[in-house]
């Protein structure tokens, strides 16, 4: 197959790259490099199936080439890179989304859009499943990044409807593995950096709130199986294991070994108290479920980041 993927060089659309070329598809990666990386993709460069275009998707698209497949990955993900560009995240989910659903019209190709549990704001009901509707502030200092993405899923879904497009919606929950950058704001690599560093590992509110980590492997198998799917419809992707940031930072003090302390931030403004997916449906339509467990997972990324960190 021939695949676009938009936001290739970032954290989870290096490794859909990774998983595809496995696979002997043809892959063309691209990216504005905002908050992607390109050390994520240079060990692909002289893979003769891989072409790297420094393009925003948010300008007009052209591909000479025939297309199976767009997987919409752009945007920035997490809360200081959304809060740092604002418009941009608004006009990726979507001008971005608008212009990478016609690229797919224009070459029969099918659709899938990476969402994002955000879509459920800070829920009422727990697990989420995909028939609920969420709670959601549409003016909070995080609904550039939520409400982009309720407008990128409601576009995809006119385009299934209107223009009878292949589309797929990945409603993707917290992730985390390699090629996460230090410091990014999301409490997995924020705390194995700090640990690793000797310095206080920053749990904002008490550390009660729950989120559910799904390690990029099994996340990345997800997204595939749902591009081979016939369902249209959202499907949740990611690890229904529930825990307390607190529990994660203390986890990562003890693989990591590291005598750093803990210090107690105030919670920002929406940040989501309780996170869990149902998974009921991607085991269903997908024959899928996580299989790393979050121990294995936490020790394959500190190693990661500690060949880094110590280089």
């Amino acid at each position: 197959m021939r695949v676009l993927v938009t936001g290739g060089a970032g954290f989870l659309g290096s490794h859909i790259c990774d998983y595809l070329l496995d696979r002997d598809h043809s892959v063309t990666c691209m990216d504005s490099l905002i908050t992607g990386q390109k050390s994520n993709i240079e060990h692909l460069m002289s893979d003769g199936l891989f072409l790297f275009l420094g393009h925003d998707v948010t300008d007009s698209l052209i591909e000479d080439e025939g297309l199976d497949y767009v997987l919409h990955f752009a945007s920035p993900a997490s809360p200081p890179d959304y809060l740092r560009y604002p418009i941009e995240t608004l006009k990726v989910g979507s001008l971005g989304t608008l212009n990478a659903l016609n690229l797919a019209k224009e070459k029969g190709a099918k659709f899938l859009l990476a969402s994002t549990s955000e879509v459920y704001g800070d829920p009422l009901k727990s697990p989420q499943r995909e028939d609920y509707w969420g709670n959601v502030n549409p003016v909070g200092p995080r609904s550039v990044y939520d409400e982009s993405k309720r407008f990128a899923e409601a576009l995809t879904m006119a385009y299934c409807k209107y223009y009878k497009l292949d589309t797929k919606i990945a409603r993707i929950f917290n992730t985390y593995g390699p090629r996460m950058r230090p410091y990014d704001g999301r409490a997995i690599p924020t705390f194995i950096t700090q640990a690793l560093r000797g310095e206080p590992l920053t749990v904002f509110g008490d550390g009660s709130q729950t989120r559910s980590f799904c390690y990029v492997s099994d996340l990345v198998r997800g997204i595939y199986k749902l591009m081979l799917s016939s369902t249209n419809e959202p499907v949740n992707l990611g690890n229904s294991e529930e825990v307390s940031v607190l529990k994660i930072a203390e986890k990562i003090l003890k693989i990591t070994g590291s005598k750093s302390k803990i210090e107690f931030k105030d919670l920002p403004q929406d940040d989501p108290k309780v996170r869990k997916p149902s998974l009921e449906r991607a085991s269903k339509i997908l024959g899928w479920e996580p299989e790393v467990s979050l121990e294995e997972g936490l020790e394959a990324t500190i190693n990661w980041f500690r060949k880094r960190i110590d280089g």
